[in-house]
């Protein structure tokens, strides 16, 4: 039996183990894990020694006293630190415990510790310059992927077999695809959200975990689901009570290996996709080859659009609280780049984005209409190398000028600065801009042993579906987890 979340919760539920015991094996696990991997930032031992004391019935929920690690990237927990992996905030700490981590703890889960992010989230590998490179337990020469790389790290290397992370435009499913994991973005308006930043990228961003097994991920989705009445995003509840089920079903699945971008697609990801399309044939499903008649780079602009004006608010909210103007040598230049773009933009322009990505979400629901999921790649490569420039010097020297540009020139210089790393991982936003679930299935390694994932996308409410599609793979054998794991 695989050593999972819920392994561990039965053990500390039936005192076969004792948690201080648990804890004291992570903690040996982080001491000879992490300063290989650079995956966790901080390990509270003695919090989670005193929360776990002070905790009631934790016999009674689905973890029963698990640890894990939370993101150093909107995942407060009062008193902790809440930096962003930001300079100018690297020793700002939480006032208050948001709601996504109250509903962890009420799941049982007992933070433990805070993992290594990208600054405010904008790359898809983690390097920021206030923590360093996290490092992929697969190989330490490449990344784990970002934004939840250190979530991921901290998973593949055996520090944790659940690692709480966040989604805005694959963070979950690219770390999940480069390190050999599960993540599931959940629908928009699943999870927890507020007391602060309640739109949260304007609900392209989203909350949960990654994770080794379908039944931790299932567990942890229906016991952090629930309805948040000051939230402004609600989930469609098509099947709220677990009535619907796909288990056994002849699935109809749509799948594509075209870059919605028109970039690249390696052989690895074509082949990928094409053994699990054989794979489902001989289980019995219907797969049909389908082309998406969305517009990717259209909506890859208004997508950074909304990057740079959410930054732009940010950015404004954080010089009102320190009184002063921020300075470009207070953050990365990417994080400086989207922040100048930000102020160039209209309000008229920022509606008419949201109305691209409303539209996509029409299309997106009028295609599952007609399947019950679409397969993709989860990543167009692996993970790319920790040495690879994910831009150049000729686009770092026009950003340091952004601030003369037009809207126009800024914004098709955002467009290039995230041109190499968009050509790496091309199909998870699509699914953060119109609110469908997807999840990244680790069912492929290369030639040179490195995972890479293929992704699943429903119709909004539709986690069922892809519960039950990861359940076929991981119940014949199709997945590969990491090498701690087998």
């Amino acid at each position: 039996m695989i050593r999972d979340g819920l392994y561990w919760a039965e053990q500390l539920k039936k005192k076969k183990i004792s948690f201080e015991e648990l804890l004291t094996a992570i903690e040996q696990r982080v001491q000879q894990e992490n300063p290989q991997v650079n995956a966790l930032i901080t390990f509270a031992k003695e919090e989670a020694s005193k929360q776990f004391i002070a905790s009631n019935k934790l016999d009674e929920t689905p973890f029963a006293g698990l640890p894990l690690p939370l993101k150093m990237l909107g995942q407060d927990k009062k008193g902790w630190l809440s930096t962003s992996a930001n300079r100018l905030l690297q020793t700002n700490r939480a006032s208050v415990t948001d709601h996504f981590v109250q509903r962890l703890e009420n799941a049982g889960m007992i933070p433990v510790g805070q993992t290594n992010a990208p600054e405010f989230g904008f790359k898809n590998v983690t390097d920021p310059v206030l923590y360093g490179d996290t490092r992929n337990p697969w190989n330490l020469d490449y990344s784990p992927g970002g934004s939840s790389g250190g979530a991921a790290a901290s998973v593949a290397s055996g520090m944790f077999p659940i690692a709480a992370a966040s989604d805005g435009g694959g963070s979950i499913r690219i770390p999940a695809s480069f390190s050999g994991l599960i993540g599931l973005k959940p629908t928009r308006g699943t999870m927890p959200v507020g007391p602060a930043g309640f739109r949260a990228w304007q609900g392209a961003a989203i909350a949960f975990a990654l994770t080794i097994s379908m039944r931790d991920t299932q567990t942890l989705f229906y016991a952090l689901r629930g309805t948040e009445t000051a939230a402004p995003y609600q989930a469609p509840k098509v099947e709220w009570n677990h009535t619907t089920s796909a288990h056994k079903k002849r699935l109809k699945i749509g799948f594509f290996t075209t870059s919605p971008v028109g970039s690249e697609v390696s052989t690895e990801a074509k082949t990928a996709v094409q053994k699990a399309v054989t794979f489902l044939n001989a289980q019995g499903h219907n797969i049909e080859e389908i082309s998406l008649s969305i517009d990717g780079k259209q909506l890859m602009r208004t997508y950074y659009h909304m990057n740079g004006a959410e930054t732009a608010a940010m950015m404004e909210e954080l010089a009102h609280s320190l009184g002063r103007l921020i300075q470009k040598d207070e953050m990365e230049l990417m994080s400086w780049g989207l922040y100048q773009y930000g102020l160039k933009q209209t309000a008229a322009s920022y509606i008419h984005n949201l109305d691209t990505w409303d539209q996509a979400a029409a299309q997106m629901e009028h295609l599952f209409e007609s399947y019950d999921l679409i397969l993709t790649p989860a990543t167009a490569h692996p993970a790319p190398k920790i040495t690879d420039d994910l831009q150049s010097d000729e686009i770092r020297n026009r950003l340091e000028q952004i601030e003369g540009y037009s809207v126009n020139e800024a914004g098709d210089l955002i467009y290039e600065m995230f041109d190499e790393s968009l050509r790496l991982s091309p199909f998870t936003q699509l699914a953060n801009l119109t609110g469908q679930p997807a999840i990244s299935l680790p069912t492929h390694v290369t030639d040179e042993n490195l995972p890479l994932g293929i992704q699943f996308m429903a119709a909004k409410g539709r986690e069922d579906l892809l519960f039950e599609i990861g359940k076929i793979f991981e119940e014949n054998q199709q997945f590969h987890l990491p090498a701690y794991y087998q």
